[in-house]
């Protein structure tokens, strides 16, 4: 922790210095500063962290939201569970992107906005695939005995169904991340996320491309994290989708 403070975080991400813009690599700055003066690698940290951090915090939120609604809808049935479809479908007609921007626009620009959209389009992917889980698994023998043994419908959400989604949930969610963190940096890219003099890798893309030319390496260098990060998470989540995948299970 010593070695990072002192050695990477050692310069403020908002301190401008207009005597030292577009310096190139050196010992003080090892990635060179910004069209302000401002350290790049202090900013490139700082901006990973709240990139990852405002992704798992939407995430999280659509997570929970989700899995609560797929299931209480895919159990109760009824009314409930038609008027949970018509909204489901009312999200999923358009791409994920296009309702976020939108959200985030009638929102506001600002990070509470953003998050909030992510959330209302995320929540339904995994409602779905929860719902479903919960009509299958409640046709079950196992369910049926356990309503003919008096269990009340909140011991049988969390006792019985809730371990057969949560492996799917995990898997979908792990998957997602990558697609959320793309979000956020594409919303800050164009001004309806986090903003300035916040770093994040979307913002530090848009403030660079005025100087590209000059100083290309403003723009390769939350962009080549962005690519990595988002490979990195999404070979994750295919592992978690091979390990609990039941049907390689299956031998014939």
């Amino acid at each position: 922790m010593y070695v990072y403070t002192a050695f990477i975080l050692r310069h403020d991400s908002t301190l401008t210095d207009l005597s030292i813009r577009l310096q190139g690599s050196s010992l003080m700055h090892p990635l060179g500063t910004d069209h302000l003066g401002r350290d790049v690698l202090t900013r490139l940290v700082l901006g990973g962290q709240q990139t990852v951090g405002y992704s798992l915090l939407a995430l999280a939120a659509a997570l929970l939201i989700g899995t609560a609604s797929g299931m209480i809808a895919g159990f109760k049935g009824g009314w409930l569970d038609r008027i949970f479809m018509r909204i489901a479908d009312g999200f999923l007609a358009f791409p994920d992107m296009i309702v976020v921007i939108v959200l985030s626009g009638l929102l506001g620009p600002g990070l509470h906005s953003m998050i909030i959209a992510i959330v209302m389009v995320k929540w339904v992917s995994y409602a779905r695939v929860v719902r479903t889980t919960v009509i299958t698994e409640s046709r079950q023998d196992y369910m049926l005995a356990a309503r003919i043994n008096g269990l009340s419908p909140a011991k049988m959400l969390s006792r019985h169904l809730l371990p057969h989604v949560a492996g799917q949930v995990l898997v979908l969610a792990s998957l997602d991340l990558g697609k959320v963190i793309l979000l956020i940096s594409s919303l800050s890219y164009i001004g309806l996320g986090v903003q300035p003099p916040t770093p994040e890798w979307g913002a530090m893309l848009n403030d660079s491309r005025p100087y590209f030319q000059l100083a290309p390496q403003l723009m390769l260098y939350p962009g080549l994290a962005i690519v990595l990060l988002v490979l990195t998470v999404n070979m994750l989540g295919d592992h978690l989708r091979d390990h609990f995948d039941v049907k390689k299970e299956v031998r014939v």
